[in-house]
Protein backbone atom coordinates (compact mmCIF):
# COMPACT_ATOMS: atom_id res chain seq x y z
CA UNK A 1 0.00 0.00 0.00
CA UNK A 2 1.62 2.91 -1.21
CA UNK A 3 1.07 6.42 1.21
CA UNK A 4 2.10 9.73 0.04
CA UNK A 5 1.27 11.73 2.85
CA UNK A 6 1.21 15.78 2.68
CA UNK A 7 0.56 18.12 5.58
CA UNK A 8 0.65 21.68 6.37
CA UNK A 9 -1.34 25.11 7.54
CA UNK A 10 -3.94 26.39 6.26
CA UNK A 11 -3.82 28.09 2.87
CA UNK A 12 -0.51 26.23 1.55
CA UNK A 13 -1.46 24.55 -1.36
CA UNK A 14 -2.36 21.01 0.10
CA UNK A 15 -5.38 20.03 -1.84
CA UNK A 16 -3.75 21.62 -5.26
CA UNK A 17 -0.55 19.79 -4.98
CA UNK A 18 -2.46 16.53 -3.65
CA UNK A 19 -4.64 16.24 -6.24
CA UNK A 20 -1.84 16.69 -9.01
CA UNK A 21 0.94 14.23 -7.01
CA UNK A 22 -1.89 12.09 -7.82
CA UNK A 23 -2.42 12.71 -10.86
CA UNK A 24 1.32 12.32 -12.22
CA UNK A 25 1.81 9.05 -10.29
CA UNK A 26 -1.81 7.32 -10.52
CA UNK A 27 -2.56 6.86 -6.75
CA UNK A 28 -5.77 7.81 -5.74
CA UNK A 29 -6.46 11.32 -3.50
CA UNK A 30 -8.11 12.17 -0.25
CA UNK A 31 -8.79 15.37 0.91
CA UNK A 32 -9.18 14.64 4.81
CA UNK A 33 -10.50 18.48 5.37
CA UNK A 34 -13.68 17.72 3.64
CA UNK A 35 -14.00 15.51 6.08
CA UNK A 36 -13.94 17.68 8.80
CA UNK A 37 -15.57 20.21 6.90
CA UNK A 38 -18.69 17.47 6.88
CA UNK A 39 -18.86 17.26 10.49
CA UNK A 40 -18.66 20.96 10.84
CA UNK A 41 -21.98 21.40 8.10
CA UNK A 42 -24.04 18.71 10.56
CA UNK A 43 -22.83 20.60 13.83
CA UNK A 44 -23.90 23.45 12.23
CA UNK A 45 -27.09 22.09 10.79
CA UNK A 46 -27.85 20.67 14.08
CA UNK A 47 -27.61 23.09 16.02
CA UNK A 48 -25.04 21.74 18.28
CA UNK A 49 -22.37 23.61 19.80
CA UNK A 50 -18.98 23.56 17.99
CA UNK A 51 -16.96 24.00 21.33
CA UNK A 52 -18.82 20.73 23.35
CA UNK A 53 -16.22 17.85 22.71
CA UNK A 54 -18.66 14.89 23.56
CA UNK A 55 -21.58 16.31 21.16
CA UNK A 56 -19.43 16.83 17.84
CA UNK A 57 -18.11 13.59 18.56
CA UNK A 58 -21.25 12.35 18.51
CA UNK A 59 -21.89 14.15 15.28
CA UNK A 60 -18.85 12.66 13.78
CA UNK A 61 -19.68 9.00 14.67
CA UNK A 62 -23.29 9.31 13.00
CA UNK A 63 -22.24 10.62 10.01
CA UNK A 64 -21.39 8.80 6.40
CA UNK A 65 -18.96 10.86 4.58
CA UNK A 66 -17.96 9.59 1.34
CA UNK A 67 -14.63 11.75 -0.74
CA UNK A 68 -14.71 10.79 -4.19
CA UNK A 69 -12.20 12.91 -5.74
CA UNK A 70 -13.45 16.11 -6.33
CA UNK A 71 -17.13 15.08 -4.81
CA UNK A 72 -18.18 15.20 -1.28
CA UNK A 73 -21.60 12.92 -0.36
CA UNK A 74 -22.73 13.10 3.44
CA UNK A 75 -25.48 10.84 4.39
CA UNK A 76 -25.99 10.68 0.62
CA UNK A 77 -26.14 14.41 0.15
CA UNK A 78 -23.70 15.94 -2.45
CA UNK A 79 -22.21 18.57 -0.11
CA UNK A 80 -19.23 19.58 -2.17
CA UNK A 81 -20.10 23.21 -2.19
CA UNK A 82 -21.94 23.69 1.17
CA UNK A 83 -19.15 22.43 2.84
CA UNK A 84 -16.79 25.09 1.76
CA UNK A 85 -19.62 28.48 2.81
CA UNK A 86 -18.03 30.52 5.05
CA UNK A 87 -20.22 29.35 8.03
CA UNK A 88 -18.72 25.92 7.76
CA UNK A 89 -15.11 27.85 7.62
CA UNK A 90 -15.39 30.06 10.45
CA UNK A 91 -15.98 26.82 13.28
CA UNK A 92 -14.40 23.70 11.53
CA UNK A 93 -10.80 24.43 13.27
CA UNK A 94 -12.74 24.28 16.62
CA UNK A 95 -14.60 20.91 15.51
CA UNK A 96 -11.30 19.79 14.25
CA UNK A 97 -9.35 19.85 17.53
CA UNK A 98 -11.26 18.06 19.16
CA UNK A 99 -9.84 14.42 20.02
CA UNK A 100 -13.02 12.41 19.63
CA UNK A 101 -13.62 14.02 16.28
CA UNK A 102 -10.21 13.35 15.13
CA UNK A 103 -10.56 9.81 16.21
CA UNK A 104 -13.90 8.85 14.43
CA UNK A 105 -11.83 10.69 11.11
CA UNK A 106 -8.19 8.86 11.63
CA UNK A 107 -10.42 5.78 11.34
CA UNK A 108 -12.30 6.69 8.36
CA UNK A 109 -9.28 7.63 6.51
CA UNK A 110 -7.29 4.61 7.32
CA UNK A 111 -10.43 2.54 6.32
CA UNK A 112 -10.10 4.44 2.83
CA UNK A 113 -6.89 3.82 2.18
CA UNK A 114 -6.96 0.42 2.52
CA UNK A 115 -9.98 0.10 0.29
CA UNK A 116 -8.15 2.21 -2.73
CA UNK A 117 -4.70 0.20 -1.92
CA UNK A 118 -3.45 3.31 -0.48
CA UNK A 119 -2.87 7.14 -2.43
CA UNK A 120 -2.29 10.48 -1.70
CA UNK A 121 -3.26 11.91 1.78
CA UNK A 122 -3.56 15.49 2.43
CA UNK A 123 -3.98 17.50 5.89
CA UNK A 124 -2.26 18.19 9.23
CA UNK A 125 -2.01 14.92 10.86
CA UNK A 126 -1.44 12.36 7.75
CA UNK A 127 2.48 11.96 8.40
CA UNK A 128 2.55 12.47 11.96
CA UNK A 129 -0.82 10.28 13.50
CA UNK A 130 -2.88 8.78 10.87
CA UNK A 131 -0.34 7.08 8.66
CA UNK A 132 3.20 7.37 10.61
CA UNK A 133 5.19 4.85 8.18
CA UNK A 134 3.52 6.74 4.86
CA UNK A 135 6.15 6.22 2.31
CA UNK A 136 6.74 9.45 1.88
CA UNK A 137 5.89 12.28 3.83
CA UNK A 138 5.93 16.38 3.08
CA UNK A 139 5.43 19.42 4.80
CA UNK A 140 4.01 22.00 2.36
CA UNK A 141 4.41 25.62 4.07
CA UNK A 142 4.46 28.88 2.69
CA UNK A 143 4.45 32.52 4.69
CA UNK A 144 1.49 33.40 5.59
CA UNK A 145 1.04 36.26 3.74
CA UNK A 146 1.76 34.54 0.64
CA UNK A 147 -1.07 32.12 1.43
CA UNK A 148 -2.65 34.77 2.51
CA UNK A 149 -2.67 35.84 -1.19
CA UNK A 150 -3.00 32.50 -2.68
CA UNK A 151 -6.65 32.27 -0.80
CA UNK A 152 -7.55 36.04 -1.62
CA UNK A 153 -7.21 34.95 -5.48
CA UNK A 154 -8.93 32.05 -5.46
CA UNK A 155 -11.99 33.35 -3.29
CA UNK A 156 -11.42 37.07 -2.69
CA UNK A 157 -12.02 39.50 0.56
CA UNK A 158 -9.43 41.86 2.39
CA UNK A 159 -5.84 40.42 2.04
CA UNK A 160 -4.98 41.35 5.86
CA UNK A 161 -8.39 40.22 6.64
CA UNK A 162 -7.61 36.78 5.24
CA UNK A 163 -3.99 36.75 6.61
CA UNK A 164 -5.67 36.89 10.60
CA UNK A 165 -7.67 34.21 9.81
CA UNK A 166 -4.92 32.27 8.57
CA UNK A 167 -2.85 33.18 11.52
CA UNK A 168 -5.61 32.32 13.94
CA UNK A 169 -6.04 28.76 12.66
CA UNK A 170 -2.30 28.43 12.51
CA UNK A 171 -2.47 29.34 16.37
CA UNK A 172 -5.34 26.72 17.06
CA UNK A 173 -3.66 23.69 14.35
CA UNK A 174 -0.13 24.31 16.21
CA UNK A 175 -1.16 24.17 20.15
CA UNK A 176 -3.99 21.91 20.06
CA UNK A 177 -3.31 18.85 22.50
CA UNK A 178 -4.48 16.09 19.80
CA UNK A 179 -2.12 15.74 17.03
CA UNK A 180 -0.85 19.80 16.62
CA UNK A 181 0.40 20.42 13.43
CA UNK A 182 3.76 19.94 12.61
CA UNK A 183 6.32 17.95 10.40
CA UNK A 184 6.40 14.04 10.83
CA UNK A 185 9.24 12.38 11.92
CA UNK A 186 11.41 11.54 8.32
CA UNK A 187 9.62 14.25 6.38
CA UNK A 188 10.59 16.57 3.52
CA UNK A 189 9.37 20.67 4.39
CA UNK A 190 8.80 21.78 0.87
CA UNK A 191 8.49 25.68 1.27
CA UNK A 192 5.98 26.53 -1.81
CA UNK A 193 6.50 30.55 -1.25
CA UNK A 194 8.71 31.16 -4.33
CA UNK A 195 7.79 28.21 -6.14
CA UNK A 196 4.87 27.06 -9.04
CA UNK A 197 2.64 24.39 -8.32
CA UNK A 198 4.20 22.93 -11.37
CA UNK A 199 7.81 22.97 -9.38
CA UNK A 200 5.98 22.26 -6.01
CA UNK A 201 4.12 18.62 -7.65
CA UNK A 202 7.60 17.95 -9.70
CA UNK A 203 9.62 17.87 -6.25
CA UNK A 204 7.31 15.70 -4.88
CA UNK A 205 7.06 13.23 -7.52
CA UNK A 206 10.44 12.74 -8.05
CA UNK A 207 10.79 12.48 -4.75
CA UNK A 208 8.17 9.39 -4.54
CA UNK A 209 9.58 7.91 -7.56
CA UNK A 210 13.11 8.28 -6.22
CA UNK A 211 12.00 6.84 -2.72
CA UNK A 212 9.61 4.18 -4.01
CA UNK A 213 11.42 3.28 -7.06
CA UNK A 214 8.30 4.20 -9.48
CA UNK A 215 9.05 4.48 -12.96
CA UNK A 216 5.95 6.00 -14.32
Amino acid sequence: MRVIAIDGPAGAGKSTVARRVAAATGLPFLDTGAMYRCVALSVLRHSVDPNDHDATAAVARRLEVRVDGEKVEMDGEDVSSAIREPGVNSVVSVIAAHGGVRDVMRGAQREWATRAGGGVVEGRDIGTVVFPDADVKIFLTASPMRRAARRVEQSGGDIHEVARSIEDRDRIDSTRQDSPLRPAEGSITVDSSDMTVDQVVEAIVRHYRDKCGEDR
